[in-house]
């Protein structure tokens, strides 16, 4: 799945400060944008990871959006924990917001463990739908008020990248390693051994999915975005642990299970990416949100196809 020469902080499209705020407007005291992107990194990496993708959203819509690019959990930072690192994105989120009050709206992006840290400070930051009674202009009577906030925000976008949803355990989760069983326990304890809490990245727990469910994409074909191989757009399911998983299958695990059920009661629009003809197939990982301008752009498509689709 999958995101200009400055001069004294101005810009006539956009401005940077400090390489972690990156927005447009015409000049450098104020901004029309009223729509925060929070972007999170992955493991060890920085607030310039995102660089790329922040520069092509608000080339893309011009004063619609403010985007910080998460600088709180950075390098070895990142190998805290989950909820370490979402207390402290939670804490940097709303002191960006504290600092831009014209601010409206809210979303966040997010690659690999950071899509977990985001998960993580969003639960911290949200607070539940308040009845409060405010007059109706038209008839003078009253109407309640049911609307969920993040931070105090509207939230509007979840994206997540290349994130381990499901955890690392099972079989065929890391595609170098071909699917052996036994390569993936080694490795599943060697990172971990060197990673502490972090997790390694496959297909199926990224995309949300059951083995059973991971879709065929063969004759799928994207003119616009040559990379992006399926789309789905998958409703809410209110049911409990589905009765079409078999404890005949290897891959089964009770805990990933639960996983899936409990994510599967949002709707979620699930983007399947593929790099397996690039050069730098073996680097997907950083491809697909174009980590390094240079060496990575094999993935601008996809990072492209994030900002079409993303609601304001």
């Amino acid at each position: 799945m999958e995101n200009r020469a400055v001069e004294n902080g101005v810009c006539s499209t956009e401005s940077v400060n400090v390489s972690c705020d990156v927005w447009s407007c015409k000049n450098s005291d104020s901004s029309s944008a009223d729509h925060l992107v929070i972007m999170v990194h992955g493991i060890l990496g920085s607030n310039t990871d995102w660089k790329f993708g922040a520069e092509q959203f608000v080339r893309t819509l011009p004063d619609k959006v403010f985007v910080h690019c998460s600088e709180k959990n950075m390098f070895r930072l990142t190998l805290d924990g989950v909820d370490v690192m979402g207390d402290r994105l939670a804490e940097e989120v709303l002191e960006v917001i504290q600092r831009k009050p014209n601010l409206q709206k809210i979303s966040f992006v997010a690659h690999s463990v950071g899509g977990l840290v985001a998960r993580y400070a969003i639960g911290r930051l949200y607070r539940p739908p308040k009845k409060e009674n405010v007059e109706d202009s038209t008839d003078g009577t009253s109407i309640d008020d049911l609307k969920a906030t993040i931070g105090g925000l509207e939230p509007m976008n979840f994206i997540t990248v290349a994130t381990p949803h499901l955890g690392s355990r099972g079989n065929k989760q890391v595609p170098f390693l071909f699917g052996v069983t036994a390569f993936e326990q080694a490795a599943n304890l060697l990172i971990h051994w060197i990673f502490k809490r972090t997790d390694i990245v496959g297909w199926r727990t990224s995309s949300i999915r059951r083995s059973i469910e991971l879709p065929k994409w063969e004759d799928y074909i994207n003119k616009e975005y040559p990379h992006i191989v399926y789309e789905e757009c998958c409703k809410a399911c209110d049911t409990e642990q589905s009765e079409l998983v078999s404890t005949d299958d290897d891959s089964f695990d009770k805990l990933e299970e639960e996983l899936v059920t409990g994510l599967s009661r949002v709707s979620w629009e699930k983007v399947d990416a593929s790099f397996h003809t690039c050069r730098q197939r073996f680097a997907a990982h950083s491809v697909i949100q174009v980590k390094d301008q240079s060496m990575h752009i094999e993935g601008a498509d996809v990072v492209q196809h994030l900002i079409d689709h993303f609601l304001l």
